[in-house]
């Protein structure tokens, strides 16, 4: 992932690396205002996409509800379009910064009820063809996204959440249930739902896979590894992450890291994003340098088939 708090002119350099270290895909994550600097994904990542070609490229996450639906569908389709096919649309309802809901005159209550009718939207016009729809907050009368997006039915969607409305976007909308901050029992026990949700809508098991999204540091030495993601998160957050970090972060060594890894590729996750927990531009690149040589290699023999991050 794309460091949160980095100069999005860093972004250029950053992919490049990602590419290059053998990583699937890069990440890159927005709010129109938080604690500290946030980019704006779908800007960050068209400028990815123009010094890549091979690496995929995922809004982690997106904030749907405080974009007009029709927008958000048309600067996803671009950018597949400028990537070449290459996109992953994350999805999120936000909330966990109220000032930036107000900022967009959006109302924080309803938020969820507001992500899934622009999903609809979202993913009607995706599947091309006039679209006619009529919602709380949308009306469409006959129109078409032109030009559509590259990837037929257009970029998988990746439902973030960890709470059962989550799992219903997903089994509804979803490609990927993308939750943040679960242990690996949560998420096993989440996609034992998610099963259960497919079937009541009708979408054939597997439809949906699991991933999760983990705040971590890879060092020579555990204890620094676990001192450096507490002190970074905590500081993102503003809130102690010292009590959770044993269960919610991945921390450690390259071997702690690796059978972290693969305590959640055995409950269900198939991809992982890295979100490098860093104080400074040399310890983001010694942890991510780590990563790639000595973790990565490993993770792609992680679950029934494989994993990538």
């Amino acid at each position: 992932m794309f460091p949160i708090s980095a100069d999005p002119a860093e972004v250029v350099t950053f992919a490049r690396e990602a590419e290059t270290l053998g990583f699937d895909f890069l990440g890159c994550g927005e709010h129109l205002f938080f604690h500290g600097p946030v980019t704006n994904a779908f800007v960050s990542l068209a400028a990815a996409a123009a010094v890549t070609d091979r690496i995929r490229l995922l809004s982690a996450l997106t904030i749907l509800p405080v974009y007009p639906a029709v927008l958000a569908a048309k600067q996803a389709a671009t950018l597949d379009r400028i990537s070449g096919g290459r996109l992953d649309l994350g999805i999120g309802v936000g909330g966990e910064y109220p000032p930036e809901f107000e900022a967009a005159g959006v109302p924080v209550a309803g938020r969820g009820r507001r992500t899934d009718e622009s999903l609809r939207v979202v993913q009607e016009l995706f599947a091309g063809g006039p679209v006619e729809l009529e919602g709380e907050t949308v009306r469409l009368r006959g129109l078409s996204l032109d030009p559509p997006p590259l990837q037929a039915g257009g970029p998988p969607l990746w439902i973030g959440g960890r709470k059962e409305a989550a799992l219903r976007r997903t089994a509804r909308f979803g490609d990927v249930w993308f939750p943040y901050a679960v242990t690996p029992e949560q998420l096993q026990a989440g996609m034992g739902r998610l099963g259960e949700l497919l079937d009541e809508q009708g979408r054939p098991q597997g439809a949906a896979r699991g991933a999760f999204f983990g705040w971590g540091h890879v060092a020579r030495s555990g204890a620094l590894a676990r001192e450096t993601a507490v002190r970074v998160v905590s500081s993102i957050y503003q809130q102690d992450f010292a009590p959770l970090a044993d269960r919610l972060l991945v921390i450690g060594s390259p071997a702690q890291v690796v059978d972290r890894l693969g305590a959640y590729a055995a409950a269900g996750a198939e991809e992982f994003l890295f979100a490098p927990a860093a104080d400074d531009v040399a310890s983001l690149r010694e942890t991510v340098q780590l990563f790639a040589t000595e973790v990565l290699p490993q993770v792609r023999s992680l679950g029934p088939r494989g994993a990538s991050t």
